[in-house]
């Protein structure tokens, strides 16, 4: 247990039974009455924003989070199974932990999960992932107007817009956040 005066932004709480991540940390001290810290928490696994007002002595609990590199090795079912890159033990990780970003991972990936007691809370791919366009649509001769974009298919079955010259065969970089091709790779 921690005073509420010893949170700092980005710090894991159990607050109302819920894990919360400290967004925002505003100390005010009232012309009347005593000092008090008003917060803002987003919940984990909602992602709502919740507000709280605390007394600068008022007791909180901040979670021991473990944060590690693992390597994505498949997928099954809803879950996706990693490997930790030391101990070489496997966990089953919630799909819905990575997002949207969960269709780009590729088999032997490393990807970034965290741990409070045991239990998965955060997952994160990388930032992009480098993938092989196994079909593209034909370019139209003349539809070269600037920023012209066209489907096309990559490997684990994605289906982005790329420019125009990306053909079959080549290697683009996505960004996993938002699914939107980045560049073409050599």
């Amino acid at each position: 247990m921690a005073k509420a005066s010893e949170i700092k932004v980005g710090n894991i709480l159990r607050y109302n039974g819920e894990l919360v991540i400290v967004t925002e940390v505003l100390h005010r001290t009232p012309g009347k009455g005593g000092a008090f810290y008003l917060d803002k928490f987003r919940n984990i696994k909602t992602g709502r924003i919740v507000e709280a007002r605390l007394a600068t002595d008022e007791q909180v609990e901040i979670c021991r989070v473990e944060t590690n590199d693992y390597q994505y090795l498949y997928e099954e079912g809803e879950f996706m199974v990693i490997m930790d890159n030391t101990t070489y033990d496997q966990f089953n990780i919630p799909k819905s932990l990575f997002g949207p970003s969960a269709k780009f991972l590729k088999e032997g990936m490393n990807v970034i999960v965290s741990f409070e007691s045991e239990e998965p809370i955060m997952a994160q791919a990388p930032n992009s992932v480098e993938l092989e366009i196994t079909y593209a649509e034909p370019a139209v001769k003349g539809d070269t107007s600037s920023g012209a974009m066209k489907y096309a298919t990559t490997e684990n079955g994605i289906e982005i817009k790329v420019p125009l010259f990306v053909n079959q065969g080549d290697k683009v970089k996505v960004d996993t956040r938002t699914g939107e091709y980045v560049e073409r790779v050599k």
